[in-house]
């Protein structure tokens, strides 16, 4: 089933002979349950990709379905709920709340929608990613591999319809490395969860079903990685 659609999307920054495009009409289509990797120099328009995708920025022209709703169409106002409610953001240094202690920031999707946490499925997520015994602490007291699990159990406690991930290994060594792509497997093949990675990484993006390449804001190669 396509939980993702992309058709004819364009984003452009400033006008007229100032203006640069960061992707370039691009179309892609994507199933439930995907683990795909994106991949490409650095420029290459990746990470505007996902921005769109994620409702964080907003395309010049063009349209994204996610889940059968057309976010391409929504207000700023509407675009931070569908992004705090069905998209689970992943990013390089983590955006935890440094004040707050690794349960709150893992549950704070849900206060700000005020909603209650599923006990269960809280405590089967933070035994998964090796939390539990640190879920008084603050971020600051941990490693940077074990803020990045924080992050992810963070994205996926209200169950996302997807996750996007940019570069979330890029500040960590390769053991966690490895780590955090294999928590992010797992996920995917228990939770059905579908996940869009962006990486730099060879090894990262070779553990991926699929691969897909940017250059020069355009999909110059979609590829299974058999």
């Amino acid at each position: 089933m396509e939980i993702l659609r992309i058709e004819n999307l364009k984003k452009e920054y400033g006008q007229g002979e100032n203006a640069v495009c960061a992707i370039d009409n691009i179309n892609l289509s994507v199933e439930r349950g995907e683990f795909i990797a994106i991949v490409g120099p650095s420029g290459s328009g990746k990470s505007t990709l996902l921005h769109l995708i994620g409702c964080v920025d907003q395309p010049t022209s063009g349209q994204i379905r996610i889940d059968g709703n057309d976010i391409s169409k929504y207000s700023t106002k509407e675009q931070a709920l569908f992004r705090r409610r069905k998209v689970g953001l992943i990013y390089q240094f983590y955006n935890l709340i440094p004040d707050l202690t690794v349960r709150h920031n893992i549950e704070l999707p849900l206060k700000l929608d005020k909603r209650k946490v599923e006990q269960d499925f809280f405590e089967d997520i933070v035994k998964k990613l090796g939390l539990t015994d640190k879920l008084d602490r603050f971020p600051g007291e941990l490693s940077g591999g074990q803020q990045q699990r924080v992050a992810i159990a963070r994205s996926l406690i209200y169950r996302p319809t997807i996750i996007l991930a940019d570069e979330p290994t890029g500040n960590l060594d390769r053991k966690n490395s490895a780590e955090i792509v294999e928590i992010l497997k797992y996920f995917n093949q228990q939770l059905k969860q579908t996940i869009l990675l962006i990486t730099h990484d060879e090894k990262v993006a070779l553990q991926a079903r699929r691969i897909i390449t940017l250059e020069d804001a355009k999909i110059v190669r979609d590829e299974i990685n058999e």
